[in-house]
């Protein structure tokens, strides 16, 4: 199970954002592994896209979408959930990252009940703060290299996947013509 490779995220956000629908997010925690397919993505630009947190300046929050791509983007929200983000943008551009909203739950899901404090699978990880909670994603996963089997990483998933489709971001005000959150039914 390999990671997958920098060059993979050295494309363009929304090429990146359907791209990362059908692979597999790992999370290993001791001796322990936890994995979904990723099956919910939003891709937030830089100077075109007043929704995302590069849109203005880099700030030491979101300094991780200017930086290398293929690492992770960590940050808190509303005083209370993680968010989960895969950096990713062509050399054209400044700063780019995806959100990565949904994922089927693999293996581990066991420990991912655990961690949400649930005990059936339903609504396990259909959100952002669901996703970092199930899979213990927090503030010192920011910056992980993804590329590298470490504690989080990407690898290839599904052999075939289904029909993508793009609807508008979710619980942003501004941008919302950008039909630029993508999923697909497993």
């Amino acid at each position: 199970m390999n990671s997958l490779p920098r060059s993979f995220y050295a494309r363009s956000t929304i090429t990146v954002a359907k791209g990362l629908l059908g692979k597999r997010v790992v999370r290993k925690i001791g001796s322990q592994r936890i994995s979904g397919i990723i099956i919910e993505t939003e891709a937030y630009l830089h100077k075109d896209d007043p929704a995302s947190h590069a849109f203005r300046r880099k700030t030491e929050r979101n300094k991780a979408m200017f930086e290398e791509v293929g690492r992770a983007y960590v940050y808190f929200t509303y005083g209370m959930y993680f968010c989960f983000n895969v950096v990713a943008r062509n050399s054209k551009v400044e700063a780019g990252a995806v959100l990565i909203r949904n994922i089927h739950p693999e293996k581990g899901i066991d420990i991912m009940k655990k961690n949400r404090g649930k005990n059936n699978e339903r609504n396990l990880t259909d959100g952002p703060g669901k996703l970092t909670q199930a899979l213990d994603i927090t503030k010192k996963q920011y910056g992980v290299d993804l590329t590298r089997n470490s504690e989080l990483f990407i690898t290839d998933g599904l052999l075939k996947r289904g029909k993508i489709i793009a609807a508008p971001r979710i619980g942003i005000k501004t941008a919302l013509d950008n039909l630029w959150n993508f999923k697909i039914l497993l």
